[in-house]
C-alpha cells in the first residue's frame, strides 16, 4: 500500500478538530454541529483504520505500512509502522472513540465544542503512540496524551476534578522524566533513535538495569502498577463517563505496550533479572486491589480498582517471557479495553439518570430496566472471566504461562479470579437485584436507542472474542514469537559469554 494510511489515521482527527474549532453560529447550533462533526470524524477514522487490518500480513513479524520521513536533524525521523503487537491497539483506539463521542451526546452540555476538540486531539496522540517507530516521536505522542486528558478531567469532571487532574498529571509526568533521561542515554550509546534498530542494538548488561528502571518508572505509573496506582481511582471517579472509558480502555494500555515494545526486547537481561520483582508487584496488584474493590461504595471506584487488578495479569504474563504470556497479555489488554470501557458506560447510564454513583442509591433496577440489567450482567461476567467471554481467554493464557514459569505466582494470582467474582457479583446483586424500594427509582427508564447502539458492538465483540479469539491471537502470533525467540537467544548468548569470561584466568 503506497498511500500513507498511518499518517491519515493519526492526523484525520486533527482535521476534524480544526473543523470544529472553526464552527460559528448560535450556541445550540455549535453544540449540535460539534457533536456530529466529532462523531463522523471518528467513524471515518475507524473506517480507514480497517484498511490496516485488511492489508496486514499476519505471517510477517516485521513492521508493516512503514513511513519514514525527515523530521528533526539527521537522526530523529518521522517514522511510523505497525506490527502484530501494535495493530490491535490502534484498532481498539479507533473503534472506541466513536463510542465515547456518542456516549457524550447528552452527558456533556457545556463547552461542547472544546470537549470534542480535546477528544479528537487525544485520539491523534493515542494512535501515534502505538504507531511510532522513532523513540523520540513515541515520547512526544506518549506524553502529549497527558494534556487533553488533563483538560477533560479538570474541566468536565466532578466536584474534585482539579485535584484528580493534577494528581493524574503529576504522577505520570514524574515517571516520564526518568524515561526521557533513559532515551537520551540510549541515543548516546546507539547513535540512533530508530526503534527498529534499538530493538537489536544490544545494550551493555551493566546499563540495562538502570534503563529498565527508568522505563519502569513511566510505564508502571501509566499501567498502573501497585503501589503507584493511587491516581487512577481519583481520576476515574472525577472524569466524565467518556473520559473514564478512554482512560481505562486505551491510556492504561500504553504502559503494557511499553513493556512489550521496549523493556523486554531492548533490556532482556534486566527483564529476566527483575522478573521476580515484577511477579511480586503483579500479585500484590491482583490480590490487594481486589480486596480494596470489595470495600468500595462508589461504582466507578470499584471498577477502577478492578482495572488495576486486571492489569496485574498483564504484567504477570509479560514477564514470564513466554509466547503464551505475551499473547495473553496483549489479548487481556484488548479484552479489558472493551469490557472495562463498557462497564464505565453502564455506570454512566444510571448516573445520567440519577446523578449518583453510590451503590446504596440503587437496588432492584431489573424491575424497571430489564434490558440494562441483561447488558450489565454480560459485561460483569466478562469482567469476572467467565468462559465464553473475552475476559476468560487473556486471564487463562497469562495464568497458564505463569504456572509454567512460577507455580506460586500462578496460585496466588488465581485468588484474584475468585476475588473478582466476589466484588463484581456483589456490585451486580446490590444494584440490579432485589425489590425496587427506593421511590426515586420508580420512574427510571431503560436503555434508549442511542445507548443500545453504543452497547451493541461492545457486547458483540465481548462474545465474539470469547468464542473465537483468533482475530487478536493470530494477528499478534508472528510478532510475539519473533520477540520471544530473539529475547531468549540474546539471554542465551549473554549467559554463554559470561561463562566463557568466567572460565578465563
Amino acid at each position: 500500500m503506497t498511500w500513507p494510511i498511518l499518517s491519515i489515521v493519526i492526523f484525520l482527527p486533527l482535521v476534524g478538530a480544526a473543523f470544529i474549532f472553526a464552527l460559528r453560529g448560535d450556541d445550540a447550533a455549535i453544540r449540535n454541529n460539534a457533536r456530529w462533526a466529532a462523531l463522523w470524524t471518528t467513524l471515518l477514522t475507524l473506517f480507514i483504520s480497517l484498511f490496516l487490518v485488511a492489508g496486514f500480513d499476519r505471517g510477517i513479524p516485521d513492521f508493516q505500512f512503514v513511513e519514514n520521513h525527515y523530521w528533526l536533524g539527521g537522526t530523529i525521523r518521522y517514522r511510523l509502522g505497525v506490527d502484530g503487537i501494535s495493530l490491535p491497539f490502534v484498532i481498539l483506539t479507533t473503534a472506541l472513540m466513536p463510542v465515547s463521542i456518542l456516549a457524550s451526546f447528552q452527558a456533556i452540555e457545556h463547552r461542547v465544542k472544546e470537549y470534542m476538540i480535546a477528544f479528537l486531539v487525544l485520539e491523534t496522540l493515542m494512535v501515534g503512540t502505538f504507531a511510532a517507530l522513532d523513540i523520540v516521536l513515541f515520547y512526544v505522542f506518549f506524553e502529549g496524551g497527558l494534556i487533553p486528558m488533563f483538560l477533560i478531567i479538570g474541566i468536565w469532571g466532578g466536584k474534585r476534578r482539579v485535584y484528580a487532574s493534577f494528581k493524574f498529571f503529576l504522577y505520570t509526568l514524574l515517571g516520564s522524566v526518568l524515561m526521557l533521561l533513559a532515551i537520551l542515554a540510549m541515543y548516546l550509546h546507539a547513535g540512533t533513535t530508530d526503534i527498529t534498530v534499538l530493538l537489536t542494538h544490544g545494550f551493555p548488561r551493566s546499563w540495562q538495569p538502570w534503563l529498565f528502571l527508568a522505563f519502569l518508572a513511566s510505564f508502571a505509573v501509566k499501567l498502573p502498577m501497585w503501589p503507584v496506582h493511587t491516581w487512577l481511582p481519583d481520576a476515574h471517579v472525577e472524569a466524565p463517563t467518556a473520559g473514564s472509558v478512554i482512560l481505562a480502555a486505551i491510556l492504561l494500555k500504553m504502559g503494557g505496550y511499553g513493556f512489550i515494545r521496549f523493556s523486554i526486547p531492548m533490556f532482556p537481561a534486566a527483564s529476566e533479572f527483575f522478573a521476580p520483582m515484577m511477579f511480586a508487584l503483579s500479585v500484590m496488584a491482583i490480590v490487594y486491589t481486589s480486596l480494596v474493590a470489595l470495600m468500595q461504595e462508589d461504582m466507578k471506584k470499584l471498577i477502577a480498582y478492578s482495572s488495576v487488578a486486571h492489569m496485574g495479569f498483564v504484567t504477570m504474563g509479560i514477564f514470564t517471557l513466554t509466547r503464551e504470556g505475551l499473547q495473553g497479555a496483549v489479548f487481556q489488554m484488548v479484552s479489558h479495553g472493551i469490557v472495562s470501557g463498557a462497564l464505565f458506560l453502564c455506570v454512566g447510564v444510571v448516573y445520567d439518570r440519577m446523578h449518583t454513583r453510590e451503590i446504596d442509591a440503587y437496588g432492584g433496577l431489573v424491575n424497571r430496566m430489564p434490558l440494562y440489567a441483561a447488558v450489565f450482567m454480560m459485561f460483569t461476567l466478562a469482567n469476572v472471566g467467565l468462559p465464553g467471554t473475552s475476559g476468560f481467554v487473556g486471564e487463562f493464557l497469562t495464568l497458564l504461562a505463569a504456572f509454567r514459569t512460577n507455580t506460586t505466582v500462578a496460585l496466588l494470582a488465581t485468588l484474584g479470579v475468585i476475588l473478582s467474582a466476589a466484588y463484581a457479583l456483589w456490585l451486580y446483586r446490590r444494584a440490579i437485584f432485589g425489590a425496587l424500594e427506593k421511590k426515586n427509582l420508580a420512574g427510571i427508564l431503560d436503555l434508549s436507542p442511542r445507548e443500545i447502539i453504543i452497547f451493541a458492538p461492545l457486547l458483540a465483540l465481548t462474545v465474539l472474542f470469547g468464542v473465537w479469539p483468533g482475530p487478536v491471537l493470530d494477528t499478534s502470533a508472528a510478532s510475539v514469537s519473533a520477540l520471544v525467540e530473539r529475547t531468549h537467544a540474546t539471554l542465551a548468548a549473554g549467559q554463554k559469554a559470561a561463562l566463557l569470561m568466567g572460565g578465563n584466568p
